[in-house]
């Protein structure tokens, strides 16, 4: 039987199931590859609040790393909430050169803030350099840009050239009856991706920002190169909400 290219999840446990790692492992098996994860923190949540975090013990985290690298050869890690400096100082030295995709989960669609405001900035210079694709929405991106007085281009660009990183700037929380995701490549060209604002309720939009990067991660795994698996994930993401929720 052919092996199924493996790839890591690493961030919080959903406790109703629509985003975090429960979301991303529900990815990875629909898309042909092996899923693993490593938490960060539990949540007790359902898609309109977050009601408590509990932060994985960092002994805990760093064993449950151990036991994945030390037996599975990871071909792609996907990252969303870290929680703080201390699970993302933790990370590091496990990305080594594996092709990696870095959700910056700040800030949940209620409002929660995910990681501590003072330390964010500082704690993902460490790790978005080492990122094949970070994939910051709107809100993300005016934390990191402190504005959000340019359009949607331009401001992809300076995402894009505060680490000199591919980025992938989700327009999902948009006003616009089109939403736009706007990615910079490596050599700073840009590609918009237009898709119809979705009439879908909380529930079925909660955790699409999760599942679009974990799909990035799935077919850079499974094709290797960026660019196609930007693409080839908006069409996944795209079919299964026309096909899951109408």
């Amino acid at each position: 039987m052919e092996q199924r290219p493996v790839c890591l999840t690493v961030g919080g446990s959903d406790s109703c199931g629509g985003a975090g790692i429960q979301a991303d492992l529900r990815v990875f098996e629909a898309l042909g590859v092996q899923g693993c994860s490593a938490t960060t923190a539990l949540t007790a949540q359902n898609p309109d609040v977050i009601q408590s975090i509990q932060p994985s013990s960092i002994d805990h985290f760093s064993a449950e790393l151990h036991a994945i690298f030390s037996y599975y050869d990871v071909v792609c890690i996907k990252t969303g909430m870290l929680y703080d400096q201390a699970h993302l100082q933790a990370l590091l030295p496990w990305i080594k050169n594996t092709p990696l995709v870095v959700d910056p989960v700040l800030i949940s669609s209620s409002g929660t803030f995910l990681f501590a405001k003072d330390t964010a900035k500082d704690a993902y210079a460490k790790l978005i350099p080492h990122a094949t694709l970070w994939t910051p929405n709107l809100d993300e991106a005016a934390f990191f840009l402190g504005n959000t007085t340019h359009d949607a281009k331009q401001t992809a660009l300076r995402l894009f050239e505060m680490f000199q990183t591919p980025v992938l700037l989700k327009g999902g929380h948009g006003k616009s009856d089109i939403l736009q995701d706007i990615f910079c490549a490596k050599d700073g060209t840009i590609q918009v991706f237009e898709h119809p604002k979705q009439d879908i309720n909380s529930e079925k939009l909660h955790g699409t920002g999760c599942r679009l990067a974990s799909a990035i991660a799935t077919f850079i795994a499974k094709y290797g190169d960026l660019a196609t698996a930007v693409h080839h994930a908006h069409d996944w993401l795209q079919s299964d909400l026309n096909s899951s929720y109408k």
